[in-house]
């Protein structure tokens, strides 16, 4: 892989904000828009909106897409009463998806019901792949009747081909506050595991461990130590990906700010084990403030192709 798509959202009072957008990047540091700025994939079944996207290459060379169904444009102010409570309780049981062989050319959107009455909204998915079980976990924030739908825990199914997906099971809760945002890498056999901790720290946490779903668990001091100088309670959405040098970048999605100063900035370590992830906005650019989304490795190829298709001369809007 020598190039990079970000598939994300963008926070905006219109419900053209909670689409699909892509941005891409040669090296992992210089990011440009996609589609003239324009969304690629647009909502139009459940709330009609997508947040916290997720997107994953199969063993069989497939994309997937997955996103929270939920818009706060259409929804937040009416069927919600202006509430996140009522969100968290009330909101969509689904997850949106779209799956593509070549990144251009997407299937129909279809809602994948993961969650039943016994769960609030299902929040912000990810996706890993699962070595030992030869399958993909998705994980997800939930609350949970289990708990009186108070604090929120990850929960994982089990999926070979994201059309049959086996009953949802409790991840991993913390003993003293909600998480959320749940995203896993592998490195070198291990598993790493960043988690947004609602309270006690109100930041971001890393965990390793070595299996995917496995309680063996342990947080890693040196990251706490890097996100403890962070004004807390102001960054979520982590995603991460390797770069061209082999270190480790952490994009973490700054929402603490209204308007232009949202988005993500980046953290930089020489390896997830390491964990002390410095930093680094000077080396970054961005042509605008990218909201909760992931970080996808592609080819050259997988570039031009999606640059090619998506241009002005040949995209319509």
């Amino acid at each position: 892989m020598d190039a990079y798509l970000f598939v994300h959202f963008k926070e905006k009072p219109t419900p053209d904000g909670e689409q699909v957008y892509f941005a891409l990047s040669r090296d992992g540091f210089n990011w440009e828009s996609v589609n003239g700025g324009h969304y690629v994939l647009e909502s139009t079944l459940g709330e009609q909106g997508v947040r916290d996207h997720t997107i994953i290459r199969t063993d069989e060379g497939k994309f997937v897409i997955l996103a929270t169904d939920l818009s706060l444009a259409n929804s937040f102010h009416g069927k919600y009463k202006g509430d996140w409570a009522n969100i968290g309780t009330g909101g969509s049981k689904s997850l949106c998806i779209w799956e593509s062989d070549d990144l251009v050319n997407w299937s129909e959107q279809c809602l994948v019901e993961l969650g039943d009455d016994n769960f609030g909204c299902l929040w912000a998915p990810d996706i890993v792949r699962d070595p030992k079980e030869g399958d993909y976990v998705v994980h997800w924030s939930s609350s949970h009747k289990s708990n009186g739908y108070g604090e929120k825990g990850i929960y994982y199914s089990r999926t070979r081909d994201f059309k049959q997906f086996s009953a949802p099971q409790l991840l991993v809760q913390k003993a003293d506050s909600g998480i959320i945002d749940s995203a896993i890498y592998e490195e070198d056999g291990f598993f790493y595991r960043f988690l947004k901790s609602e309270a006690n720290p109100e930041t971001l946490i890393l965990e390793k461990g070595s299996s995917v779903a496995g309680d063996d668990y342990v947080r890693i001091d040196a990251f706490d130590e890097e996100m403890a100088k962070l004004e807390q309670g102001l960054y979520e959405a982590p995603t991460a990906f390797k770069l061209p040098n082999g270190k480790w970048c952490l994009m973490i999605d700054y929402y603490g700010v209204p308007g232009e100063g949202q988005g993500y900035v980046p953290f930089i370590a020489d390896s997830l084990a390491d964990g002390r992830f410095v930093r680094s906005d000077e080396s970054f650019s961005f042509p605008y403030g990218f909201k909760h989304g992931t970080v996808l490795g592609i080819t050259s190829a997988e570039y031009e192709r999606v640059k090619r298709h998506y241009s002005p001369e040949v995209a319509s809007f």
